[in-house]
């Protein structure tokens, strides 16, 4: 698969719901009931980070969901990748990129989406082929109006900002032209999540869903 067809497939999968949740797993035998909740409020794309010794196997879990769309955060190295997809990842997202990581990803066809801080960076990618990018960290990096000024010099490039988005800033970012979806983990706090509240969680993600993008 070519960067540019791994953008447009991606950018496709983002269409699907204006956000798209970022989980820390802390316990994968909650892991289908949590991507059950979500789904149920209307968010489909779910990335969990490769953060926790549960990661995997909640990307197990989470697969086998109807409606979920399950994909892997914070790939660093080709192993990351290749133990991502064998869990069953369709997609995977990383926090920069690198040469070495995005060979891996080309030849397994795992899509990716990799991150820019910089119109540098953002180019780079751009080169490779990668026309969906993830902009991190976003608040930290000048947040909407950092992102709002890359449009108009690269507007061949769409992103999804992650770091620091919520439910306060996320429509500013969602208005923004070269903006597809946002990446956040409100939609699923540790509290509730610990609680099982899963009703709670299914009204988190249908506000969630229910953002409009520009």
């Amino acid at each position: 698969m070519t960067p540019e067809t791994a953008s447009e497939r991606l950018i496709g999968v983002a269409r699907k719901a204006p956000v798209i949740p970022v989980l820390v797993v802390e316990d994968a035998g909650s892991a289908r009931d949590l991507a059950q909740a979500l789904v149920a409020g209307g968010l489909y794309a779910l990335e969990i980070t490769l953060r926790t010794p549960q990661a995997l196997d909640a990307i197990r879990a989470m697969s086998d969901v109807p409606g979920a769309i399950v994909g892997a955060g914070t790939l660093l190295t080709p192993d990351d990748a290749r133990r991502a997809q064998d869990a069953g990842a369709t997609f995977g997202v990383s926090p920069g990129s690198s040469d070495r990581l995005l060979d891996a990803c080309e030849a397994i066809d795992l899509p990716m989406l990799p991150g820019a801080a910089t119109a540098t960076e953002a180019m780079a990618l751009l080169e490779r082929g990668y026309s969906f990018q993830k902009f991190f960290p976003a608040e930290s990096i000048g947040g909407a109006p950092a992102l709002k000024s890359l449009a108009a010099p690269l507007p061949q490039i769409t992103f999804c900002p992650t770091g620091g988005v919520s439910l306060a800033n996320a429509a500013t970012y969602l208005s923004l032209p070269n903006t597809v979806c946002v990446g956040g983990s409100w939609v699923a706090p540790k509290h509730m999540v610990g609680a099982g509240d899963w009703d709670g969680i299914t009204r988190l993600s249908a506000e969630a869903a229910s953002l409009m993008v520009a």
